[in-house]
């Protein structure tokens, strides 16, 4: 049934959070690799809506719709404002199998509808249907992306995991940590941080517990926040993210003189990769905490990988806080009143 959609060279995804998320992360890792255009519509943002009515060519388009419970109110607002551009041609709804708007909506409208397996949140959900298809489109092959998702039960990386587990269970029970940085020297990874940030604030900021994940990309967040990280309150632990790559931009020719020749032939990987080692030192001379996390390839296996450890780590340290990770109670309580200031 998806082979048909394969002619669309621009693809429109209507989803909130867990919805579209992973498909982001994938989409700007690989970027430069895939073709076809994509378009995600993930907030109430008239500006962007108004640009996509005024500038997309609708006839090369496909819209796939994304709402695990079928009712997300801003996944369904932003769908009916291309109610007109819509049909069963050019669309793939995946929601639950249940009596929901979604659900309903496709079965009248005779769109082709994907289950949203109900025993996967939304956020845990980028391995299933909800990230696999959107890569399918991408022009990946969906099994890559799950070679290496059991990795860290094997004997060789299981106790990696292990002891993250049981050293980050300790550090939310003490609750001397406020935030965790997600210091992110690889721009390519940014979208897979926001499907970090939801995962770990959603599944774990629970009972009095948790810790805020803050996204900052570096080197920019030297000039601006370090001062604050390296010598304000020591109350963060710090993700470090960087990826190696084949250095393509190289500084040649230096125009600012002999004080200026420590970086002559250096590529700007090797100028990053200074600062962050700097910056590593400080952190251990000054006893804060952290981790490094370095992607040493662009394989769909090696991405996949990295989903997998994440979301397994997640889980593990929300059963070990006694905190169900797979709810957010506090979220449906917003919902319902939203629901009841727009009646």
């Amino acid at each position: 049934d998806l082979v048909k959609f394969k002619k669309y060279k621009s693809i429109i995804l209507i989803g909130m959070g867990g919805s579209t998320l992973g498909a982001e992360a994938i989409y700007s890792f690989y970027k430069d690799k895939i073709k076809k255009n994509f378009i995600f519509l993930n907030n109430l943002d008239e500006l962007k809506i108004k640009k996509i009515k005024n500038k997309v060519k609708f006839k090369n388009n496909l819209f796939i719709i994304i709402s695990k419970s079928g009712n997300t109110l801003e996944t369904l607002i932003n769908t009916n404002l291309f109610k007109d551009k819509i049909n069963n041609k050019n669309t793939i709804i995946i929601t639950e199998k249940k009596n929901n708007l979604l659900n309903t909506f496709a079965k009248k409208k005779k769109i082709l509808h994907i289950e949203h397996k109900s025993y996967i949140g939304g956020r845990y959900s980028i391995l299933s249907e909800v990230g696999m298809i959107p890569a399918y489109f991408m022009d990946f092959k969906i099994n890559d992306f799950r070679k290496n998702l059991l990795s860290f039960f094997k004997p060789t990386k299981k106790k990696l995991l292990i002891d993250s587990v049981i050293k980050l269970s300790n550090i939310y029970r003490l609750k001397k940590i406020n935030s965790i940085i997600l210091l992110n020297y690889a721009p390519e990874l940014n979208n897979f941080l926001y499907w970090s940030q939801q995962l770990i604030a959603e599944s774990l900021g629970k009972k009095g517990r948790g810790v805020l994940p803050v996204i900052s990309p570096a080197p920019r967040d030297h000039h601006s926040l370090l001062q604050l990280y390296l010598d304000g309150p020591k109350d963060k632990l710090f993700y470090i993210f960087d990826l190696k790559l084949n250095a393509n931009i190289r500084l040649n020719k230096n125009i600012f003189g002999g004080n200026f020749n420590y970086v002559e032939n250096k590529n700007l990987s090797k100028a990053k990769e200074a600062q962050k080692n700097a910056l590593i030192r400080v952190l251990k001379n000054k006893k804060i905490p952290y981790q490094e996390f370095t992607i040493k390839n662009r394989k769909e296996e090696t991405l996949g990988e990295l989903f997998s450890y994440f979301i397994m780590e997640t889980i593990l340290i929300g059963k070990l806080l006694g905190v169900n990770p797979f709810d957010q109670p506090a979220v449906e309580q917003v919902k319902v009143l939203t629901k009841k200031y727009l009646n």
